[in-house]
């Protein structure tokens, strides 16, 4: 979770403060509770981003209370907590000021649910945040690799140096160029992309540099080329190292005399863009075998950039996870979250399509899944991690009931590794600690002395720790 603001308003203290606990749990941010009648003094003139309304008196004065709030806080986002025997959501004008409704005692999953609902609708609200997508989803991270990219591309934009980015397939080598076409002082001009893989050689030339008409069978009219269209701007030529050898001869006479001519014709056109380039494939070892010309690599490699693949940078995927999603939502396509044991298993996974491989997993997710909570145990099979044989992922018991998910199920537990991008020891331990504690209870069949002393604690203590994490109260010794 990013660093936001939480407003629990509550006339019962008590659900006020446990509240507050499940965001502090969350990582939210900071959360305040306050009374009905005092909660304006709370804040200290900060705006939350959600607001979460308990027991406020009848439904009137709960609407007017959530008057008060919207007056002076703007359109934020209202969540009402409902016990569960009077669960739904509320008809009338009560329901149309709220986004959902949060049953208590909470659930997890549905706490996650509304929390990601009210988000929605904050950003739809006008002034809401919105992000440009010239911010180019792919460089989005922390990692020490796209750091690196993005000095890089902050060095080199300005300039008409021809910049040569290497990497695998899906890595985001194009958002690599549309950055430095964004950050470059042709900006203004157009960026043209074009796949030379995937454009038949005979018909290559034409594509690039156009044709008169009747210059060949079936021109039947002039036509510009990419170079042309680029004009002012920046030509991108993707997959270079798929280009013909014919037409490789071809770019490399305009790289050195930013000349062209249209197919059919002698009238040379000044070439008046900044080319970048992009492949997959190792082009000194396409030297080797004669596939590449040497000349025109090192035409093309003045400033060369490496994309690293995704399975070297996981710890961008959090990141990466969230502008997807944030896309998808600015283009009206669903919207879905992910709990953190679900990103720890995507971290694990190797990604052998990169960028583009996760793109497509949050699009296949928001079908499944829309705008709902995804687990681990939601995740298609092979991204669920890396299990022991046989082992079935089980919900976990957080806030009274399951929700956070249990990595390892059985009585021994293997030896633990720690991922290759860390983890969020703080959240992993304390659902350790919750699974230890609800299997105790489970084997005492509720008898709170007997959990504790099948833990090594005391009976206070099991109790304290019991209250801090919701869970439902179980039978004493003296009950059972």
């Amino acid at each position: 979770m990013t660093s936001k603001t939480a407003l629990v308003v509550d006339s019962d203290s008590s659900r006020a403060l446990q509240l507050k606990v499940i965001f502090d749990f969350i990582d939210f941010g900071s959360a305040h509770a306050a009374d009905c009648q005092q909660w304006d003094s709370t804040l200290g003139g900060e705006i939350p981003d959600v607001v979460v309304i308990g027991n406020c008196g009848d439904e009137t004065q709960t609407r007017m209370t959530i008057d008060s709030i919207i007056e002076q806080c703007g359109k934020v986002p209202v969540l009402l907590v409902s016990e569960r025997d009077n669960g739904g959501r509320p008809s009338g004008e009560l329901g149309e000021r709220i986004v959902t409704v949060i049953e208590f005692p909470v659930k997890y999953r549905q706490f996650m649910h509304a929390l990601h609902l009210a988000e929605v609708y904050q950003n739809e609200q006008p002034g809401g945040k919105t992000r440009s997508p010239e911010l180019f989803r792919s460089l989005v991270g922390n990692s020490r690799s796209i750091l690196q990219i993005r000095k890089l591309i902050q060095q080199v934009a300005d300039s008409d140096a021809n910049v040569l980015i290497l990497g695998e397939s899906g890595t985001g080598k194009e958002v690599v160029a549309r950055n430095l076409h964004y950050y470059s002082s042709r900006r203004e001009g157009p960026f043209v992309p074009v796949n030379c893989g995937a454009i038949p050689p005979d018909l290559l030339e034409s594509e690039l540099f156009g044709h008169e008409k009747g210059a060949f069978t079936g021109a039947i009219s002039s036509r510009q080329g990419r170079f042309e269209m680029a004009d002012g701007g920046t030509l991108f030529l993707d997959e270079i190292g798929d280009m013909p050898l014919p037409m490789q001869v071809k770019i490399l006479r305009v790289l050195q005399e930013r000349i062209f001519e249209r197919v059919g014709s002698n009238k040379s056109t000044k070439a008046n863009v900044r080319i970048v380039a992009a492949t997959h494939r190792d082009l000194e070892e396409e030297i080797r075998k004669g596939r590449f010309r040497e000349d025109l690599y090192y035409r093309l490699n003045v400033f060369p950039i490496d994309m690293p693949p995704l399975r070297d940078r996981v710890e961008d995927i959090p990141f990466l996870v969230r502008e997807i999603i944030n896309r998808l939502e600015r283009e009206h396509r669903g919207s879905v979250r992910l709990t953190p044991a679900a990103i720890a298993a995507l971290s694990q996974y190797p990604w052998p399509g990169n960028v583009r491989e996760l793109a497509n997993l949050m699009e296949r997710l928001v079908i499944m899944f829309p705008y709902g909570v995804v687990d681990v145990r939601d995740l298609p099979e092979k991204y669920r991690g890396h299990l022991p044989q046989g082992v079935e992922l089980e919900p976990q018991v957080m806030f009274d009931e399951d929700l956070l998910p249990a990595a390892i199920a059985g009585d021994e537990l293997p030896l633990a590794r720690l991922p290759r991008d860390g983890i969020d020891l703080k959240e992993h331990l304390t659902s350790l600690e919750l699974s230890l504690i609800q299997q105790a209870l489970d084997d005492a069949d509720g008898v709170v002395a007997h959990a504790a002393k099948r833990l090594n604690m005391r009976r206070t203590t099991l109790v304290e720790k019991m209250r801090k994490y919701g869970l439902t109260r179980y039978a004493t010794a003296s009950e059972a």
